[in-house]
């Protein structure tokens, strides 16, 4: 009986979640469309390419979607310099509107956009790109997989404890836990410490490109270090 009522609550809590991730998603693109329109005339007017930066990832149950974001960097630019990683605001390829929305995580909200057609949530994992840190949803392990089993969030609990600069497993493990102690009011919790994490401006980029390298020699080749 005892189990029966805790998969109950699980399936109110993910209504809940969807419920909030839906009105909340839409409410927000409302309020924020005179933000939008800012941000795309100043992407648009400061750098040749276009407003929205479209990129695979891997979603629930290891689904493949197009995530949405404000274009931050040159067009094409994960065929230049470290091609997927971007070690800090000194990369050439961020353009100057770029680093303002990265410092912000402004870039981050056309995600809102996955979430009202269901491919995001607004907290979960992050979605991770199809090829890395391990090559497609089958090429992670069992253990890792665990943080599939919900919808990837525009932020969550790796998000406010590390932002982007613990290595890819130590992130996962955070995931799981996130996964296991998941309910709606710990998702409000989640959202409200990410306004603080973000206006501290910590964590946004990883080590220097040395010391990572000099990291992956002794850790393995999971180096901290933030996708583009």
């Amino acid at each position: 009986m005892a189990l029966d009522n805790k998969g109950l609550m699980k399936q109110v809590n993910l209504f809940l979640k969807r419920l909030f991730d839906f009105t909340g998603s839409m409410i927000g693109l409302l309020v924020l469309l005179p933000l939008f329109t800012v941000i795309s005339l100043a992407i648009k007017f400061s750098s040749q390419g276009h407003v929205f930066f479209f990129q695979n990832r891997l979603g629930r149950n290891g689904h493949v979607f197009k995530i949405i974001k404000f274009r931050t960097m040159v067009e094409g630019a994960e065929k230049k310099g470290d091609g997927l990683f971007v070690y800090g605001t000194e990369d050439a390829r961020i353009t100057r509107i770029g680093k303002l929305l990265r410092k912000t995580s402004l870039d981050e909200l056309p995600q809102l956009i996955n979430v009202i057609k269901g491919d995001m949530s607004i907290v979960g994992p992050r979605p991770p790109v199809v090829y890395y840190p391990y090559d497609g949803y089958d090429g992670y392990p069992e253990w890792a997989r665990k943080r599939f089993q919900m919808r990837p969030g525009i932020t969550g609990l790796a998000q406010i404890r590390t932002r982007t600069t613990a290595p890819w497993d130590e992130r996962i493990l955070i995931d799981n836990e996130y996964i296991d102690r998941f309910n709606i009011f710990f998702d409000l919790r989640i959202l409200f410490e990410t306004f603080f994490a973000v206006l501290k401006s910590k964590n946004i980029y990883p080590e220097s490109k040395e010391q990572i390298n000099n990291k992956r020699m002794s850790d393995g080749d999971k180096g901290k270090e933030n996708a583009i």
